[in-house]
């Protein structure tokens, strides 16, 4: 008999519990089939759960199929839970996704999936709700295999009888050279191949169905009876705690997988706490046993110690969950009630969910709490009211921000009051995003005794520790102690934990430091006619974003904004689309604050004034202590620091490196300062891609299909710009000759895309072929360009090159700029407005109402959209009738030399061609 623990991941409202409900109904494990919206599905214990429809704990079930023994695992659905699914994980051997018939690949979906691949856990997939009008089973397939992955395989089409077979195996064989051996040499492929192509996630089997009807659940068991295989377990004991909870009689349970090995009950575990029972959980009920087996789920009472994430006997601790809560509400008390007493009830909370994070702001006197939204508020509420008789309120939420470091510095701390001593020198480096905190040791145990270094590491790992920006915990960093020095008579613990500390915060005080906050990946479906209000909403909230194009009726957008900008946009999404469009959000991680300065300013943290983290270190002269403020440190440290670094403390090669203007580990690339003219002007040195790399992009969009006149080469009317936008002069004007100079240079701004969705012509183009209408628009400008003779600037988003900086381009007579990557066509324009409009004469295209606003702010002209068709209508309207209608002999004259200069300005450009 295979024995399993089989997850059930999904969106919430995807069908999940209806699923686990089906399951356990058609293979025998209860005999009545519940509903969620009758308030009596099987997995869903708690009365809340049943109030809202929705699931809040994982729960886990008992069911027989055939051959396959399951513990069933129901998962959270809702975004503001993701943390207790995300805990269940790591018990899994299986996971099953839920994909919503109707809704397709969803925001959350795809974080659900990310974390799948994190913890590399095998997956089948059930795309349910198929009974309903609408639902296209070839579409889904092909979202998924678009939106997930390739290898996402409909499993049914091998089970039908009439199935194409063939087509399914050859579909499987590409996934491994194995498979493909085995399939050219039988033309088919064995079941343990398959078997192993999903143990190894390169196929990940579909099955269509609708749970609430019953249709596809045995089918999709039988794939789970057939294509699974029973894990192998170690002989030597372990087991990974993933939940603790309470039982109806306030019983604390721990949750556990055994992974190897057995546990008797009685007994001891690391901690010296003693099992005293084992249950095995079936919904509500449970029945218990006298030992923990290889590959079975329990929860055990008598520890007190054990926390979610723990490893027992030959397991290790987990790692920190990726989903962490991005908002921190304060909690409100009524009157009466000690805070102290509603603290430690509230730690039982913590117990059960780690991710709350209950802190005591001592400063403010009041409890605070990190969650991940609104829904998981009122859900506290109501449990603190059932289990502690406490109605309490929350405020208002807040963003949870984090630091972190741009350049490497050491850190110094020194502790030397009278007859304590202890000295540590830290090396802070910025570490990778998402990466956390890492601890090393690269310190010579003849410098420091390994036990003091152990006490050290301890130290650093003990508590979160505040950045000097906000006093928000710092991320992303790898800590190394480098150094250190102990008295033989003097030293004590405690004198390290103070040294330690210490250190740290006198190298985040010299060390560049950078604000962070949490991102969404926003996806946004709206229909055709609102585009323009989700292109200026995108435009609004995200650092950048990509238009996709049309699916169906709905024309969708992606990008990442920060969570305190859109956090409530998708209920306005609903409200201007009426019901028609959606806004999917799904967190992505940190990144760099887009307004760090505000935030530092109204926080109004004092890093100097934050008596519980120092900055300074404690020195003694005649018998008594003195403090050193953090920047003086160096002068007084009793360890010469062993690496190459300034006189600030910062690593000499990273000070080099930010001359250098080399890429920043923080995010983003730093750059030297702009180089200016005499004038003041500044003329920035556009970065961009290799001439080959920039051409094969123009091969395969614009000119795909265009040759020359051999028929084999395409034509490249593209050629990499060496102008210096805007162009130099010479020499600057002396003050005495100023008055003389001649009229500005003239320029002409167009912001491609909104000019592209201004013009119905273009639009409609773009809907078919996005390429072609920037090339239409390019042409026309060109032409407009002769014609006026100004200096023509068309810039577009550079979602195309994504990583690379600002590249500009010259398409015949006119320059054509890509944007770097996180900044949009208007900020472009915002920025060469700000900087030359007082300078050039600046006219700007545009129909943004918010740009056009700025841009007037900055002295500059304007056209719509609009008024620049009509302005280039009458351009040729105008010399159509001067030089083609009344023909002079003159004027003829006349237009002869101006083709004749217009040709040879086109070879020029041209290069020749």
């Amino acid at each position: 008999m295979k024995k399993l623990t089989i997850g059930i991941l999904a969106h919430v409202d995807a069908g999940k519990t209806t699923l686990s409900e089906a399951m356990l109904y058609v293979s025998g494990s209860i005999r009545k089939l519940g509903r969620v919206d009758k308030k009596d599905a099987f997995l869903d214990t708690y009365e809340l759960e049943r109030e809202r429809g929705i699931t809040i704990f994982s729960k886990q079930a008992q069911m027989r199929y055939g051959k396959l023994a399951i513990t069933l695992v129901d998962t959270p659905g809702h975004a503001d839970f993701s943390a207790e699914a995300e805990r269940t994980l790591q018990i899994l051997d299986y996971a099953v996704l839920v994909i919503d018939g109707m809704d397709g690949v969803q925001g959350h979906t795809l974080t659900l999936w990310r974390l799948l691949k994190r913890y590399r856990i095998p997956t089948f997939l059930f795309i349910n709700k198929m009974d309903r009008d609408g639902a296209d089973r070839i579409a889904l397939l092909k979202e998924l295999q678009t939106r997930l992955h390739e290898n996402c395989l409909d499993f049914s089409n091998k089970a039908a009888p009439d199935g194409d077979k063939a087509a399914f195996y050859e579909q499987a064989a590409m996934t491994k050279e194995a498979a493909l051996e085995e399939y050219l040499e039988t033309g088919e492929l064995s079941e343990e191949t398959i078997k192993d192509l999903i143990g190894e996630r390169k196929l990940f089997p579909c099955f269509f169905g609708s749970a609430l009807r019953l249709d596809g659940v045995e089918e999709f068991l039988r794939g789970l009876e057939v294509y699974t295989k029973t894990p192998v377990w170690q002989g030597e004991f372990g087991a990974k705690v993933f939940k603790i909870a309470r039982d109806g009689q306030g019983n604390r349970l721990t949750f556990f997988k055994v992974t190897g090995g057995s546990l008797p009950v009685k007994s001891l575990l690391e901690t010296g706490e003693k099992i005293n029972q084992l249950r095995i959980y079936s919904g509500e009920k449970y029945e218990t046993t006298s030992e923990a087996q290889a590959g079975g789920i329990y929860a055990a009472t008598g520890p007190l110690k054990t926390y979610p994430g723990q490893g027992l006997g030959m397991e290790k601790a987990s790692k920190a969950p990726v989903l962490e809560p991005v908002l921190t509400y304060r909690i409100l008390l009524p009157e009466g009630c000690d805070p102290t007493v509603m603290l430690a009830r509230l730690r039982q909370l913590e117990e059960e969910d780690p991710q709350l994070h209950i802190v005591w702001d001592e400063k403010l006197k009041e409890i605070q709490a990190k969650l991940m939204g609104e829904i998981q508020t009122e859900i506290l509420k109501r449990l603190i009211s059932e289990r502690f008789q406490v109605d309490v309120e929350f405020g208002t939420g807040h963003i949870v921000y984090k630091e972190t470091i741009r350049n490497a510095v050491e850190g110094v701390g020194h502790f030397e009051p009278l007859r304590h001593y202890a000295e540590v020198h830290l090396l802070l480096e910025p570490g990778e995003p998402e990466s956390g905190l890492v601890f090393d040791v690269d310190c010579s145990e003849d410098e420091l005794d390994k036990n003091w270094q152990r006490l050290i590491l301890t130290h650093l790992e003990e508590k979160e520790h505040r950045g000097v920006l906000t006093g928000s915990a710092i991320t992303d960093m790898k800590i190394t102690l480098v150094a250190g020095r102990a008295h033989l008579k003097h030293t004590e613990g405690g004198d390290f934990r103070q040294a330690t500390y210490r250190a740290l915060r006198q190298g985040l005080k010299t060390a560049e430091s950078v604000l962070l906050e949490p991102f969404y990946d926003v996806r946004l479906e709206v229909p055709g006619g609102m585009v323009g209000r989700a292109m200026t909403d995108m435009e609004k909230f995200c650092q950048n974003f990509e238009l996709l194009g049309v699916q169906g009726n709905l024309t969708v957008l992606t990008g990442t904004a920060p969570v305190a900008l859109v956090q409530d946009y998708p209920k306005e999404v609903n409200a201007y689309t009426k019901g028609q469009g959606r806004a999917f959000l799904s967190l992505k991680g940190y990144a760099p604050c887009h307004n760090e300065e505000e935030v530092v300013e109204r926080m109004g943290y004092d890093p100097e004034r934050d008596q519980e983290n120092p900055t300074g270190s404690v020195f003694c002269a005649h018998g008594a202590g003195f403090i050193v403020e953090w920047d003086k440190v160096r002068e007084y440290m009793h360890v010469e620091s062993a690496l190459p670094l300034d006189e600030s403390g910062v690593l000499l090669q990273d000070r080099e490196r930010e001359k250098e203007g080399t890429e920043d580990p923080a995010g983003g690339q730093r750059k030297r300062a702009p180089k200016r003219d005499e004038e003041g002007l500044e003329s920035h040195l556009w970065e961009s891609m290799g001439t080959d790399e920039i051409d094969r992009i123009l091969e395969q969009t614009f000119y795909a299909n265009s040759r020359d006149k051999s028929g084999t080469k395409p034509k490249m009317p593209w050629k990499r710009s060496k102008a210096i936008l805007p162009a130099q002069t010479a020499a600057p004007a002396r003050p005495a000759e100023r008055a003389s100079v001649q009229k500005k240079d003239e320029y002409l701004l167009v912001d491609g895309y909104n000019v592209i969705f201004g013009w119905e012509e273009l639009r409609e183009l773009s809907e078919r072929d996005m390429n072609g209408a920037r090339g239409r628009l390019l042409d026309i400008l060109c032409d407009y360009q002769g014609m006026k003779g100004c200096r023509l600037i068309v810039v577009f988003d550079a979602y195309r090159v994504k990583g690379h900086d600002t590249n500009v381009e010259d398409y015949h007579n006119i320059h054509v700029v890509y944007t770097k990557e996180a900044q949009t066509a208007d900020r472009f324009i915002e920025q060469f407005a700000h900087e030359n409009g007082r300078k050039c004469n600046i006219t700007v295209a545009t129909s943004d109402g918010l740009e056009q606003i700025i841009i007037r702010g900055q002295g500059c002209l304007l056209l719509s959209a609009r008024e620049l068709k009509a302005e280039i209508e009458r351009t040729r309207q105008f010399l159509r009738e001067e030089y083609l209608e009344k023909p002079t002999v003159s004027k003829s004259g006349q237009m002869e030399e101006l083709i004749r200069k217009s040709l040879e300005k086109r070879e020029e450009t041209d290069d020749g061609e």
